[in-house]
């Protein structure tokens, strides 16, 4: 099948496990990784109705995004180097793997410094996601869980940055239930987040969910699926 095709199959079943757990369909945001694909089909995806694409390496977007693209929302869903961070704010709408407090610090430096037209940047502040590892592997990035909230209460001084939410990503596993533990994790500790009502901080945003995964992501309150080979096929 080609991309419009895949498309609207991966939008049906987002609205079918919305069904499955009494949410609207239009409260879950797709985020199209387009990691490796060539700007053509990028493009294509957008036509199909594709409104938010995201890259995970700074380099790589920018080159795609210095072609001819159709307006469309985009988020850094990667591991961003603190050096690449003026230019991750001047692409990106959203950084949603902000993983460490030296991050989010060097974003919220950038920020304030950023020119009026940085994308990502209203009022000097950037939108970001806190990044937690869920899964507890080593390999992953993010904070630890048991760490979160006291890190968001901390972070949330930082004149340059928004919390809008929390991302995560799961553990790599052939039955997507037994990633749903995570899923589970990351929607506790929004919560928990939300109970200590930390000034400037809002829960907006839950990103979590990929190809393997994202239906139990959505049953367990993902507002953000992240979505590549569903959709552009294996790389």
């Amino acid at each position: 099948m080609g991309v419009r095709e895949n498309l609207l199959q991966v939008t049906n079943r987002i609205a079918d496990a919305a069904e499955r757990a009494f949410r609207e369909p239009s409260d879950i945001k797709l985020v199209a990784v387009t990691k490796t694909v060539e700007p053509e089909r990028i493009a294509e995806a957008i036509e199909a109705g594709v409104t938010c694409i995201g890259e995970n390496r700074i380099q790589e977007a920018e080159r795609k995004f210095g072609a001819v693209l159709p307006p469309v929302e985009k988020h850094m869903v990667g591991h961003l180097q603190r050096n690449k961070v003026p230019k991750a704010l001047e692409l990106f709408d959203m950084i949603e793997s902000v993983d460490s407090p030296r991050l989010a610090r060097e974003v919220s430096k950038r920020a304030e410094r950023a020119e009026d037209d940085a994308r990502g940047v209203s009022d000097g502040r950037a939108d970001v996601l806190i990044e937690v590892n869920t899964s507890g592997e080593e390999s992953k990035y993010g904070f630890e869980p048991d760490e979160v909230v006291d890190a968001v209460r901390e972070l949330a001084d930082l004149p340059g940055i928004r919390i809008v939410g929390l991302m995560t990503v799961g553990a790599f596993l052939p039955d997507p239930e037994d990633v749903r533990p995570c899923f589970r994790r990351l929607r506790e500790l929004r919560n928990e987040i939300e109970e200590a009502v930390i000034p400037g901080v809002r829960m907006d945003h839950l990103s979590m969910g990929m190809t393997n995964d994202f239906e139990v992501a959505i049953e367990e309150g993902s507002t953000i699926v992240r979505i590549g080979r569903a959709i552009f096929g294996e790389r």
